[in-house]
């Protein structure tokens, strides 16, 4: 077997590694900018130490998954600072916003170049600013991926920005950013750092290296979100943020499958949060694979190794695992489509879009447009 592998240039990963994060990212030069979330308190600690490493910074919030008009903003503002760095400190959407702007604050070409879908999704005419990620939440291991997700609002979609260049100059994987995050956060994207391992070892893509990564942390990131459930443990948050690392490592090497096709649509259609939507989509599209995998034995053989992972976590037996999934999401506390914000009026489109998705051509199994509305329809209520 035959396979390349793309990773950031340096990953630090363990408790006390922010504690790092200053001297590292200081060697990248005088000037940056520091990405954050809706609180910039949180990323007070980060710039302090930088200021006292003599580096000058501007500070840009980003409190919401970043739009086209977020992101063109965030340009107008960041672009005549000149910055040597961009460092984004936050959950995925504050990561996604910091590798957009990395890429796009050196390029002298139209933003629409690059995007795929809307626009022609060319290579970036520049190479990227480096870019160093840290990650305040286990799951979407945006930190080690070479693209990022930027919704048009005007078109209902999200789409993404990539590059092999994009990857992280360094990644810093600290479980401690991540203690005491409220429990419907924690399962969202938990859930979706679960799913981000479960999708690359089932994968039409999958390889040595990325089932090396895949196939231990999907019981550990149950296991650990189970763990979480029932009080706060340190222990389970470095569980979970290893395997939010796995799954972004996976992913970028392995691609992924139904439950991203499908989530990307929804996520330009409603306001949900993607590990949300991630989360109730996973049972049914578990379900759908295994009615479809019976021509497919490789898929068919990995179905059922991850039914049983499933079923020696969350209880029951392998044969009705999707059905345990999808009741064990809704009791920790998600709701289905149709409450998150996604009209069923619109599940057709969102079928159609899915099928054109970079995400679903590596799904293990073919599905049909009925396939994914039948997903939709256990998935909404």
């Amino acid at each position: 077997m035959g396979f390349s592998i793309q990773t950031p240039t340096q990953i630090l990963f363990g408790r006390g590694m922010k504690d790092r994060a200053a001297e590292a990212i200081a060697a990248f030069g005088p000037r940056g900018v520091l990405v954050h979330g809706a609180n910039p308190a949180r990323a007070e600690w980060l710039l302090q130490a930088l200021r006292a490493k003599g580096c000058t910074l501007m500070t840009l919030p980003c409190a919401e998954e970043p739009t086209l008009p977020m992101l063109e903003a965030a340009l107008a503002t960041a672009r005549p600072f000149a910055p040597d760095w961009v460092v984004a400190l936050g959950g995925g959407a504050v990561l996604d916003m910091g590798k957009a702007l990395a890429a796009l604050i050196p390029s002298a070409t139209p933003l629409m170049d690059h995007l795929e879908v809307v626009g022609r999704g060319l290579p970036l005419s520049t190479a990227p600013l480096p870019l160093i990620a840290l990650p305040t939440t286990a799951g979407t291991g945006a930190e080690v991926t070479k693209n990022a997700v930027i919704g048009l609002p005007d078109h209902r979609r999200k789409v993404s920005l990539r590059d092999d260049r994009m990857l992280a100059r360094l990644a810093i994987v600290d479980p401690a950013l991540t203690d005491h995050c409220p429990w419907k956060v924690t399962l969202a994207s938990g859930l979706d750092a679960v799913v981000q391992v479960i999708e690359p070892y089932l994968s039409a893509r999958a390889n040595d290296f990325t089932d090396a990564l895949a196939r231990p942390a999907i019981a550990r990131g149950l296991t650990a979100l189970h763990r979480l459930s029932q009080g706060e443990d340190a222990t389970a948050r470095d569980e979970l943020a290893w395997v939010s690392l796995c799954g972004g490592l996976a992913l970028a090497n392995a691609g992924l499958g139904a439950v991203h096709g499908l989530a990307g649509p929804i996520g330009g259609m409603c306001p949900a949060p993607h590990g949300a939507v991630c989360a109730v989509l996973l049972g049914p599209v578990l379900q759908m694979n295994r009615n479809r995998a019976d021509q497919n034995a490789q898929a068919a053989q990995r179905l059922a190794e991850v039914c049983t992972l499933i079923a020696q976590v969350l209880g029951g037996i392998a044969e009705t695992a999707p059905q345990t999934t999808a009741d064990w999401v809704r009791r920790a506390g998600l709701e289905g489509l149709s409450v998150q914000g996604l009209a069923p009026s619109d599940h057709a489109d969102v079928a159609e879009a899915a099928l054109q998705s970079s995400s679903m051509k590596s799904n293990p199994v073919p599905l049909t447009h009925a396939d994914l509305m039948w997903i939709l329809s256990r998935a909404a209520p």
